[in-house]
């Protein structure tokens, strides 16, 4: 069963469509992590074409980790953020971005709001299930969440990705404890991992 719901690829075409013509192209090739250059008095809309991007609380929580195609940024153009989120990037990635207040300008010129406003329900039940599976749970139920979600990756993305670091960076769990819940759903099979990635999963117990 899927945590998350399908992204709502039509509506993000649409809107890429939309966007597209007043962006700044960018290129990022890099074996470190980048962060976009996000212009902060006014805000950016970050469509991402390919690559994956990393979405980091300004504690440096790990968010989330979204694949293209991606868009961050909208509400900007209509509510100012107050919490700092900050897009980062592993190996290549590319796009563009454009400032959120030419982007809602560009949205209602082209009648674009229903598209806008399906890919912003998406976001926020993605942010809202994440929340339901995170806060006011124990550890084990954590990690479990966390595990259930790279499940959902593909393979590539998963092969660069440590199991321990993703669960801990998007948490705050130690690495003993994530460490110990590990070895026993190894142990048990419910996980299988090569070189602290993520291989695959069994139907995960809902009790440690």
């Amino acid at each position: 069963m899927s945590l998350f719901p399908e992204k709502p690829f039509t509506d993000f075409f649409k809107l890429e469509k939309c966007l597209c013509q007043y962006g700044k192209r960018f290129e990022l090739d890099s074996r470190k992590m980048m962060s976009l250059c996000i212009d902060r008095n006014d805000g950016d809309v970050v469509v991402i074409l390919s690559g994956t991007v990393l979405l980091y609380r300004g504690d440096d929580i790990l968010a989330g980790i979204e694949q293209a195609p991606y868009i961050w940024g909208l509400p900007d153009g209509v509510v100012k953020r107050s919490v700092e989120i900050k897009l980062m990037v592993r190996d290549y990635c590319s796009g563009y971005y454009l400032s959120s207040v030419q982007a809602i300008s560009a949205i209602e010129s082209r009648h674009c709001w229903r598209h806008a406003f399906s890919w912003l329900a998406w976001q926020s039940r993605v942010l809202e299930l994440r929340n339901l599976h995170l806060i006011g749970h124990n550890a084990y139920s954590q990690s479990r969440a966390m595990l259930m979600s790279m499940a959902e990756w593909d393979e590539d993305l998963r092969s660069r990705t440590g199991v321990m670091n993703y669960i801990h960076q998007s948490t705050g769990i130690s690495r003993s404890v994530i460490a110990e819940i590990l070895a026993s759903l190894r142990k048990g099979g419910y996980i299988e991992m090569k070189s602290g990635k993520l291989v695959g999963i069994k139907q995960l117990p809902l009790k440690y």
